[in-house]
């Protein structure tokens, strides 16, 4: 008789804990357990959660009992070595935990715990053939409510393990992780025709033709018969459907088609095309390239050579896309995987659309607005690299995917601060990841922007990244013409049409009257950001933040755009009781409200959080501009993203200074990349477009820079400013911030971490500071700055930081403190 070995496993359970929990692995499970599956434990009271196995081993821990592993979920491991890696890179490079780093990283419906909600799946037909006695249960009490815990289910079933019977719920599409109801995501469907197979050859479509040629009545069956024959295409021997909606028109009805479908002619069926839309249409072949773009090309093919990191750094409209295109191709021929990174899913809609008429259903989109069981099944695909998704469109979260074969991964737009986590940890950085993700896979990386970070600007320029530079539009097109409008003069001379410029009506008057489009930005949303009183200048506040309440005329309320709160604009001041109340600021709200009184016949869309929280609302007013059913377009940074449009000759920058005035040393730096990119969106395909910006300073160094399109001029000043003042790329940067529901014991606990740190790193830590915005969700904010010399240890200075928290934390005054680290933040 074999041996029986006592074996421990370590697993990552999905808490914020810094370490794995070890746990022993059942005599009959010791076959089974590998890292990288699932497995139920127990931890804490009672309470059992879906955790990891990282590793297997025989040592005994000795600073706890050791409690058993319950049930392993996988028959395969849902996890790679490289992934492991990746997330312990993570959790020591960002400070966080590793339990953190596996709830980004995971989809929900991989993490069942005693307190997940199940409910029943939308789609479930009521069907319970073929369930077991405990799936049964578990179904019909779900038919009676709207939704049960694990620990319910598990006091309802008997059973003390219930993840794997829910798994198996799941994978029959009868029951959904609850959290998925708050983003559920409907497909979109489409009709679609093609010619029956059992009559797809020349000679029998000819005998068709005649049989119902010979009788009158058939006529509109035939000329149907016959569209749909010129319409349909063929590829490799498979047809490809045609869209019903390409077919219907004067005489050819529903009814015609329905009719040709009951005689076997034709097949009718509808498709999914919302993530795979190009899958049942016609590949395109890929463009052939310019000779700037094949110049660059060979360059960046070169440049691969030696250096993993290169950075493409092409102007607004230069043609990146075609470039990435035909390296994605080169790697698909290779039988490898690409990751293409985007810094908002939601706001690329062209380029999935265009990289899909290329690639088809080898493209798949990995993004939390899709459902958990979709972003599983893209999970699965990519993990057994199966073909069918060998490109992934993906957000920051698509890091996390677990690739078998990554040969390439494109980063577009690398500038934006949208790749960084914010809240909660881990509050990771997609593109610095994504160079660790390469490094991991052997593959090569590519960063595209039209104005990149300083950082990643100087990496390249110091050698450590290729450098690669297209500095024409595709086709010739010119830089658009930019002009600034002087507000100060506007306001003495008393030109001003509300927030308009005589400059900016005259140009747009002229747009018009040349039938083109106008996108107007304002990187404020809602109607007026300040609601106060003449008399005492009092201004009504959340009550939850140190905030003013930003007031949306739409819904005729006064919110809190920090914690949602909301409340009725009052009559009379809240201080004095007076009734001289006024509107100070504007937001994109009152631009489209405005701008309807100065141009009463034009057709003004907003586009900001608040009209784009329906799924597919984006797509809407994003295609009923590009069919120019909208004439001008208000929006905030929104519309500086992933946009190409033909028809638009004006772009107006309402107010620059909101950008130039923010306290931030990124400031200046944001505030080009954000003007040159909503400039970029003027004049695209074959006319040179206008830009005005509306300032109080006109001739602002950072406007006169993006006037002139100089970038160069931007990097060479910014650099000097950062390297004289202690910033990055010469320093790095690590904040945290403290927060407490009361304000003494914060500022305690932050004076006693400051001396602390400061013993240390003297003048390179600075605070504790208050914010401009004190306190959020009713916890008061201090924050502590770390800067120190790139050359330094960033692990020492970790630890250093690490060790000085825990130091507080331990005191008891202190413990309910919570402390936010920020590791590079943005």
């Amino acid at each position: 008789m074999a041996e029986r070995i006592t074996y421990f496993a370590d697993i990552i359970l999905p808490l914020s804990i810094p370490n794995t929990y070890t746990y022993r692995i059942p005599f009959d499970l010791n076959h089974l357990a590998d890292p990288g599956k699932r497995v139920v434990v127990p931890f804490g009271k009672s309470k059992y959660y879906t955790g990891i196995i990282r590793r297997v081993h025989e040592e005994v821990p000795k600073e706890y009992q050791v409690k058993y592993i319950e049930g392993i979920l996988d028959d395969q491991p849902i996890l790679t070595q490289k992934q492991f890696r990746l997330w312990e890179w993570i959790a020591e490079y960002y400070m966080a935990n590793i339990g953190d780093v596996m709830n980004a990283a995971l989809p929900a419906n991989f993490k069942l715990a005693s307190e997940t909600k199940i409910s029943i799946h939308p789609e479930f037909d009521r069907n319970t053939d073929g369930l077991s006695e405990k799936e049964l249960v578990v179904t019909e009490a779900l038919q009676l409510q709207d939704s049960l815990t694990l620990k319910e289910i598990s006091e309802l079933t008997k059973i003390k393990t219930v993840q794997p019977l829910i798994k198996k719920l799941i994978e029959k599409k009868i029951v959904l992780v609850s959290e998925e109801l708050n983003a559920k995501y409907s497909p979109r469907y489409q009709s679609f025709v093609e010619i029956s197979e059992h009559i797809t050859s020349s000679e029998k479509i000819e005998n068709l033709l005649n049989e119902l040629e010979a009788n009158r009545k058939n006529e509109k069956q035939v000329a149907a018969l016959l569209r749909i024959l010129d319409l349909v295409k063929w590829k490799e021997g498979s047809q490809i459907p045609v869209p019903k909606k390409q077919i219907i028109e004067n005489d050819i009805t529903e009814s015609v088609l329905q009719t040709l479908s009951k005689k076997g002619v034709i097949t009718l069926f509808q498709a999914e095309v919302t993530r795979l839309s190009s899958k049942l249409g016609e590949s395109k072949e890929i463009k052939t390239l310019s000779d700037q773009q094949q110049t660059a090309i060979d360059s960046i093919r070169n440049q691969f050579k030696e250096k993993d990191v290169v950075l493409l750094h092409g102007v607004t409209s230069s043609g990146k896309t075609e470039i990435y295109v035909s390296l994605i191709q080169e790697i698909l021929e290779q039988g490898k995987q690409v990751l293409f990174l985007l810094p908002e899913i939601a706001l690329t809609t062209q380029l999935i659309s265009r990289l899909q008429q290329y690639f088809g259903n080898l493209v798949g989109v990995y993004h939390s607005r899709f459902n958990q069981n979709e972003r599983i099944e893209i999970w699965n695909e990519v993990l057994n690299n199966t073909g069918k998704f060998r490109i992934i469109l993906g957000a920051r979260s698509s890091v996390f995917l677990p690739f078998q074969n990554l040969g390439l991964i494109i980063v577009d737009e690398e500038h934006e601060n949208s790749f960084k986590q914010f809240d909660p940890s881990p509050r990771y950085n997609a593109r610095d990841t994504s160079i660790v993700l390469a490094q991991l896979h052997k593959s090569k990386l590519l960063l595209g922007s039209a104005t990149p970070s300083i950082e990643t600007y100087y990496n390249a320029k110091e050698g450590r990244f290729g450098l690669t530079e297209l500095n024409e539009r595709f086709g010739g097109v010119k830089m658009p013409e930019i002009q600034c409008a002087d507000l100060q003069k506007e306001t003495r001379q008393k030109t001003l049409k509300s927030h308009f410029s005589s400059l900016l009506i005259e140009q747009m008057e002229e747009a018009f009257k040349n039938k083109e489009q106008v996108i107007l930005f304002q990187n404020r949303r809602g109607y007026s950001p300040l609601w106060t009183c003449e008399m005492c200048g009092w201004t009504p506040v959340c009550k939850n933040c140190d905030v003013s309440l930003t007031y949306h005329k739409s819904s005729n309320a006064l919110k809190c755009h920090y914690c949602g709160y909301f409340v009725s604009p009052p009559a009379t001041c809240g201080g004095c009781g007076s009734k001289k109340l006024k509107m100070i600021g504007f937001g994109t709200e009152k631009i489209e409200d405005e701008l309807a009184i100065i141009f009463p016949k034009i057709v003004i869309k907003r586009m900001d959080l608040d009209t784009t929280r329906a799924k597919d609302s984006y797509q809407k007013i994003i295609s009923d501009f590009e069919n120019r059913n909208i004439d001008v377009l208000v929006g905030t940074q929104m519309v500086t993203k992933g946009l190409d449009f033909d028809n638009v000759g004006l772009v107006g920058i309402m107010s620059a200074d909101q950008l130039l005035n923010y306290p931030d040393f990124r400031s200046f730096e944001r505030s080009y990349q954000l003007m040159s990119q909503v400039a970029g969106r003027a004049g695209r395909k074959n006319k040179r477009g206008k830009v005005i910006i509306q300032s109080f300073n006109p001739h602002h160094w950072i406007i006169l820079k993006v006037m002139e399109h100089d970038y160069e001029g931007l990097y060479k000043q910014e650099l000097l400013e950062r390297k004289n003042f202690s910033y990055p790329p010469f320093f790095r940067i690590i904040s945290l911030s403290l927060k407490h529901k009361d304000n003494q014991i914060l500022e305690m606990a932050a004076s006693s971490l400051a001396k602390h740190l400061k013993a240390v790193f003297n003048d390179r830590m600075l605070g504790p500071e208050t914010p401009s915005v004190s306190r959020i969700k009713n916890l008061f904010i201090k924050n502590i700055t770390i800067k120190f010399e790139r050359e330094a240890s960033p692990k020492k200075v970790k630890d250093v930081i690490h060790e000085k928290i825990n130091l507080i934390l331990a005191m008891h005054d202190f413990r309910s403190v919570r402390i936010d680290i920020d590791v590079d933040p943005q």
